[in-house]
């Protein structure tokens, strides 16, 4: 006998909702979203659809009508409820356009909670579209099955981040002068973290010293070769999450 087909196929395509979705509920499309199921995928009448977002995990919904602009989709089934999230954030300067949209992407789907863009000396960078970069993770959580998405905060400057710090997180700091071996200090420190990440030219001397000061902060090195700022990002996240145990 011929094997029975997976449902939902694999090749199901997969969209992010603002509202909340609910059992039963009858969602209409319209915009990007409708051209891209209508247009582009050729949707039409029982096609599945996977939606998430970001409060009650990934729905399974068909199309119920499809029009010219617009279509509706039934909402039929939960298929997981949202993920848990590491409670790391993401602290890092702000780069520039495109290398900030990477880091951005790269964060949400190496699972980090918060991502928060912190102005510094050296920023070279100093307005963000915050739109779009929550865009680009959206974009890359409906590629990658995630069902969170993280909490884009609004910039803030260094010193007024170290201000109020919360007492309970450890600080993870990539510093380029010399630090502890980064894989090692992140395992001492079990419980909610956050790594910080300067800009292209580094903190100065005044700011490393501020961060230092921070009795939640630890230096660390992320090995021998020198890493572009959104390189050093992913590196130590990763690290913290392989430290954590979500690898």
């Amino acid at each position: 006998m011929p094997a029975t087909p997976a449902w939902p196929p694999q090749s199901t395509p997969r969209l992010f909702l603002e509202a909340t979705i609910a059992p039963d509920a009858a969602i209409r499309i319209d915009g990007p979203q409708a051209h891209y199921l209508l247009s582009v995928l050729r949707a039409k009448p029982g096609d599945p659809v996977k939606l998430f977002d970001d409060q009650t995990g990934e729905w399974l919904a068909t199309v119920a009508h499809a029009g010219k602009r617009d279509l509706t989709l039934q909402v039929t089934d939960q298929l997981r409820p949202r993920e848990p999230v590491p409670d790391l954030w993401l602290c890092a300067a702000p780069l520039k356009k495109g290398r900030i949209d990477w880091t951005v992407e790269k964060a949400c789907e190496l699972g980090v909670a918060r991502i928060v863009p912190v102005l510094t000396r050296r920023t070279v960078v100093d307005r963000l579209n915050l739109d779009r970069l929550r865009a680009h993770a959206i974009e890359a959580a409906e590629q990658c099955d995630r069902t969170a998405l993280p909490e884009l905060a609004e910039p803030v400057k260094l010193a007024a981040l170290l201000r109020d710090w919360p007492a309970e997180r450890a600080l993870f700091f990539a510093d380029e002068t010399g630090g502890a071996p980064a894989s090692t200090t992140m395992a001492q420190h079990r419980g909610p973290g956050a790594v910080l990440i300067g800009p292209e030219g580094g903190f100065d001397a005044e700011e490393r010293e501020a961060i230092r000061a921070l009795p939640q902060a630890h230096g660390l090195t992320l090995g021998p070769r020198i890493l572009r700022a959104e390189t050093a990002a992913a590196a130590a996240i990763s690290v913290w999450m392989t430290s954590a145990g979500d690898w």
